[in-house]
């Protein structure tokens, strides 16, 4: 298939650019700067310069392709909620794009959505939710009520050399405060994947797929309290409890994600698609130097 791939040079969208062409399909990738179309063209993938900020071009790059995979997503988790309404508009653009055709369309989500209870592939974002990434599903819902065939792939913390996100974030506070915190027992868990075992999901997914909602889930949920250890062991530094009503103090805007118990299950996801994790898990893949670099 010729597949459009957004976010293709970032952490997850790369790999889903090898998984792809390794698997002999023709990808093209979205790239807003000369250095990402460079990137692409090195991996053997084609360009199609726009962002995920311009939908026209987003809906040139999708009507162009048999298939779409939308990986992009700005991470920068202080900005959270008016990065989850961007993301409602560029799936909107594209599936205007597909709509009627059958071409799968493959949306990005998140586990956490669902923070609070073991998350299933059965469970819908409540509507009235506190987490904004719901403007996602939100939005391949809406798609897929237009009549495009939509499937919405749920994340949950991606890690692999490469990672900047929840695991990252910890590191760098530790750094900064001194301690490696984790909120309240640490008992709180967070579900996680390595990089290219949700590349294959990603791949399987558009190859194959039905359903509305995947889950590249590997361990259903890693306390905290670990991940706080391992940072703590390597930065050498002491690692200490935070109450709930000091976390605001101690993590700033990332306090909700640090004491959020978002464990979730992928058996529907195996059981469908074949899917078999392989890759190294969360605890002994931070605990290498390549996390800890400066």
């Amino acid at each position: 298939m010729r597949i459009f791939v957004t976010g293709a040079t970032g952490f997850v969208g790369a790999a889903v650019v090898s998984e792809l062409i390794g698997a002999g399909h023709t990808v093209v990738g979205l790239a807003r700067s000369d250095a990402a179309a460079v990137s692409l063209l090195a991996a053997g993938a084609g360009v199609h310069r726009g962002s995920i900020d311009d939908p026209d071009s987003l809906r040139r790059g999708a009507d162009a392709a048999e298939a779409v995979i939308h990986t992009a997503f700005n991470h920068d988790f202080s900005t959270f909620k008016e990065n989850c309404e961007a993301d409602r508009r560029a799936i909107a653009a594209m599936g205007a794009a597909l709509a009627g055709s059958n071409r799968p369309f493959i949306v990005t989500s998140a586990t956490g959505i669902l923070a609070g209870r073991v998350a299933t592939e059965d469970d819908a974002p409540p509507a009235d939710g506190p987490n904004p990434r719901k403007a996602s599903e939100e939005a391949a819902a809406e798609a897929v009520a237009r009549g495009v065939r939509a499937m919405v792939v749920r994340l949950p913390q991606v890690h692999g050399d490469g990672d900047h996100a929840f695991v990252p974030t910890l590191i760098k506070l530790a750094r900064e405060k001194g301690v490696s915190a984790y909120v309240g027992d640490g008992g709180n868990r967070w579900p996680a994947v390595y990089r290219f075992d949700a590349a294959r999901l990603y791949r399987l997914a558009v190859e194959k797929g039905r359903s509305l909602r995947y889950h590249a889930v590997a361990e259903s949920g890693v306390p905290v309290r670990a991940i706080a250890e391992v940072i703590g062991r390597r930065l050498k530094v002491p690692v200490v409890s935070k109450t709930p009503g000091e976390a605001a103090s101690h993590f700033g805007w990332f306090a909700h994600f640090a004491g959020a118990d978002m464990p979730a299950t992928s058996e529907s996801t195996r059981s469908e698609l074949g899917w078999q994790p392989s890759g190294p898990e969360l605890l002994p893949d931070i605990d290498r130097p390549i996390y800890f670099q400066d």
